[in-house]
This record gives C-alpha cells, structure tokens and sequence, in this order.
C-alpha cells in the first residue's frame, strides 16, 4: 500500500462531512436530520436536539418531537423557532409537531445556492488534503527517501484519487439537486 493510498482516509472523511451537511437541506420530506443538530439550551447548555429529545416522522411531511424532559417542550420549541429552517413548530404541551410545508420555486432555488457553496466547500477540502500529500511527496523527495520516478507516480496516484472523490462530490451534488427539484 503506497503512502498516498494511506491518506485515502481524509478524502473519505471529507464525503462523510459532506454527506452530514447535506442532510440538513431540506427537500419538502419529512426526515429527523432536519432537526437533530439543533442546539437546544437545556440545563444551563446548549445540546443537540437528539441529546434531549425523541425525533420521530409521523408522516412524508410531519415531524414530531418528544422531549424527554417535558420541561424543555418551550425550550425546544425556541429552539426550532430560532433556526433558519423555516418551519413553524406546533405545541401541544407534550410534544412539538413539525408540519413542513411545500417548498415554493424561489425556496428550492436558495436551497440549490446552498447546496452549491457546501459542494465547493467539500472541493476546497479535497484540494487542502492533495495539497497537503503533495507537500509530503516533495518532501520525501528532497529528503531523498523517493526517487523522482516515484515521485511522479504517486503525483498521478494522488491526481487519479482526487479526480475520483471529486466525481464522488459531484454525483453527490447532482442527486441532493434533483432530490430538491422533485415536487
């Protein structure tokens, strides 16, 4: 396994990232990751919503929320409030009923700009980490602890891994566009 192969990892860590921030983009379905990174203040901090309450889709377009501390139902309720998802929650003393409502073209339209600033985002991180391999590369070249005909090999090595995780993004991308343009 060559060193480059190695760092494969940080490409990977950088998808899974991806993939998380995505998640929060909502597409008109009802899904818990819309509201599960929520930072709730409970208890004199601030905790992620799944940290102090049950998320559950009781339909493709209603979320509910049952906080197990029936104390914080307001808390929560601030909570989603407060954050931009544009949601107005529904409370009934005991539970916090999220109905999302039909996504208008113009929304869609912001949601894809987003979508597009996290698919750069993941870009940049991709070319930080080849970046940071070739660095590595030069300097083991230097050091000459590689040849230069191994130098160059593991520079095409490294340039066929990022093509591959950016094509990886970007089919990401296409299928998080298309799942938002869906009516």
């Amino acid at each position: 396994m060559s060193f480059v192969e190695q760092r494969k990892e940080d490409f990977e860590k950088t998808i899974i990232h991806f993939r998380q921030e995505i998640t929060s983009l909502r597409t008109g379905r009802a899904t818990p990751a819309l509201v599960e990174d929520i930072a709730v203040e409970s208890y004199g901090t601030k905790q992620p919503m799944k940290a102090v309450a049950s998320i559950s889709v009781q339909d493709a377009k209603t979320i509910v929320v049952d906080p197990w501390d029936k104390g914080l139902v307001q808390a929560v309720e601030t909570a989603i409030r407060n954050s931009q998802l544009g949601i107005n929650p529904v409370n009934d003393g005991k539970v916090i009923r999220l109905p999302l409502p039909d996504l208008t073209q113009e929304r869609r339209q912001e949601l894809i700009k987003v979508l597009h600033q996290k698919l750069e985002s993941a870009r940049v991180s991709i070319r930080k980490i080849r970046e940071d391999i070739r660095d590595e590369i030069d300097k083991q070249f230097k050091n000459n602890d590689i040849g230069e005909d191994d130098k160059y090999k593991l520079q095409e090595e490294l340039d066929k891994i990022v093509k591959d995780y950016n094509e990886k993004v970007k089919a990401i991308g296409e299928d998080k566009e298309k799942e938002i343009n869906t009516i």
